[in-house]
Formats: C-alpha cells, sequence, structure tokens
C-alpha cells in the first residue's frame, strides 16, 4: 500500500531519537529544517531536544506523541529506537520510517545518505507502508492483571537466577501443550522471529505471515522446539519455579519486570498493528544483506 503524505499548514511530523549518537547534533537540526521548510510543524522527543536548538521544534514525551496526531515519525537510531517507538505511536496508525545509526538494522533499513530521498518520496505518495503484527501481553497475578504490555518483537519469560532452569507450564487456547524446564519461553511476532528467537534456533517467519512463534532457550528436553502457532491463539505461560524462585519478563528486550511462582503471562494479537513507511527493499532483499546470504 502506498502512503500519500503531504506538507500542509497544519500537519506535523515527529523526530525520534537513539541518545547518545553524536551524528544526530548535525543530523537532527537539517531533518527539522528540511520538515519545516515543507510546511510541517516538527515534534521532537526529549531525546532529539538535546541536539536541536531551543525553541526550533515541539518537544513531547515519546508516550505522548501518538495524542498530537503526527502524520509519520522519522527514527534515528537504531532496531531497538523503533521497537520503542512503534510502541508508542502504533495505536493512533502513525506510519514509522526507520534511518539506521545503528549496526544490523533489520527495521531501520534506510540509510543515512538515502533519508531526504526517502522523504520526497514519502510526501509525493511513493513511498509503501508495510504493516505488522503487534503482542499484547498480560502478566496476571491471583487473577488479577498486575501490569499489560504491548510488543512489535517479542515476549520473553527468562529464569533470573545464574544456574537454576525455571520451569513453565504451557497452554494454547486453553490446552496444555508441554511442561518446559529451560533458560527461558520467547513469544515471538514474525517481525521479532530474526530477533531473539532466531538466535535461540527458531524460524524465520516472512513478516505477512499470520503467526507467532514460541522457542525455548537452552531447554533441558532436546525435543522441545521452536512452535508455529495461529496469530488468533491465546498463548498462556505459567511460572511453575517455586516459591523461591521468580522469572523476569521482558518486553522487546526494553521493559522488564519479575515474574512470581504461579504468575500467568497471557500473551495475544494486539488489536492495533504498527505502519513502516518503506521503500524499494523487499523482506528477502533484507536477509540476504543483513544475514549475509549468499547472492546471484
Amino acid at each position: 500500500m502506498k502512503a500519500n503524505i503531504a506538507g500542509d499548514k497544519g500537519h506535523s511530523a515527529a523526530i525520534i531519537s537513539k541518545p547518545a549518537k553524536p551524528e544526530l547534533s548535525r543530523i537532527a537540526p537539517e531533518l527539522s529544517e528540511w520538515l519545516r521548510s515543507r510546511d510541517y510543524n516538527v515534534i521532537i522527543d526529549p531525546e532529539t531536544a538535546a541536539y536541536m536548538p531551543n525553541g526550533t521544534a515541539e518537544v513531547v514525551a515519546r508516550e505522548d506523541i501518538a495524542k498530537r496526531g503526527p502524520e509519520f515519525a522519522v527514527v534515528l537510531g537504531g532496531d531497538g529506537t523503533l521497537l520503542s517507538a512503534a510502541r508508542a505511536v502504533a495505536s493512533a496508525g502513525i506510519p514509522v520510517l526507520g534511518i539506521n545509526l545503528g549496526s544490523l538494522g533489520f527495521l531501520t533499513e534506510v540509510p543515512v545518505d538515502e533519508l531526504y530521498s526517502t522523504l520526497e518520496a514519502i510526501t509525493e505518495g511513493r513511498c509503501s507502508v508495510e504493516s505488522r503484527a503487534m503482542l499484547h501481553c498480560r502478566l496476571e497475578r491471583g487473577g488479577k492483571c498486575i501490569a499489560e504490555h504491548r510488543a512489535l518483537n517479542d515476549v520473553v519469560v527468562n529464569k533470573s537466577a545464574i544456574a537454576r532452569l525455571a520451569n513453565f507450564d504451557l497452554h494454547i487456547d486453553q490446552v496444555f501443550v508441554s511442561n518446559y524446564k529451560a533458560d527461558g519461553l520467547i513469544v515471538s511476532t514474525p517481525t521479532g522471529s530474526t530477533a531473539y528467537s532466531l538466535a535461540a534456533g527458531g524460524p524465520i517467519l516472512v513478516p505477512s505471515v499470520e503467526a507467532f512463534v514460541i522457542t525455548p532457550v537452552s531447554p533441558h528436553a532436546l525435543t522441545h522446539r521452536a512452535l508455529v502457532v495461529r496469530d488468533t491463539s491465546e498463548i498462556v505461560i505459567e511460572n511453575k519455579s517455586g516459591a523461591e524462585e521468580e522469572a523476569f519478563l521482558s518486553i522487546d528486550g526494553q521493559i522488564g519486570m519479575p515474574v512470581l511462582n504461579g504468575d500467568l503471562v497471557r500473551c495475544r494479537k494486539c488489536e492495533y498493528r504498527v505502519k513502516l513507511l518503506r521503500m524499494r527493499k523487499t523482506f528477502f532483499e533484507v536477509l540476504r544483506t543483513k544475514l549475509k546470504w549468499g547472492q546471484r
């Protein structure tokens, strides 16, 4: 699907940046000026504000940017910055453009030297929008929800002790699957299938596949392998590690909290999706480039 975004008075765009990137002292002000010259009101997060002259853009907390309704958000950083930005703006349907200031960049695939040509394509309606599924996760204790989060990559329940294996029961759609003694369990979206799940031996899913992957991390039973399920499934992980042990829940590797004995981690497909602005690369081109697969 092509994006049809054009600057006009009253329209706005957001800039979201990775902290502690020296090159942003040049890139962020130039980008802001480029947008303002095309009649966009510019909204920036506090990380970007550190590299901008005072008063040149409106500073808004990252979690509040969605409320301001920018037409798109430009993310300057790596995949981690994009994951954080995507969780912040996905509920408002705001498309995100990832500019790679990191190293690997599965999601932030546009290099800096293609920033303005890509922005021109966006404002002229020549850029595609790719929709990616998200996970909704609830941590339940004693029958009550004590936390809930969204994830674009994955939800992970890991052991917290250094040496001990964790103990989990897995249910899918209220049906018992198996007990796992392992370092952890990963519930991954297709987008996250190239992240921690891949490192743990899980399969790569094309982003359009309507499925989730459940991947054990260093399972004690060698027959425990990654499991692909429909994305309409409800996935429930129960921590059974004992009263003296606790596990740890992490969301996209960025948000974390302890999981006590008897706690449930309940995962399902999120009701909204992340919109990524894309140019010319196919998913397989990205794989060949980032994973160093052979070329023809």
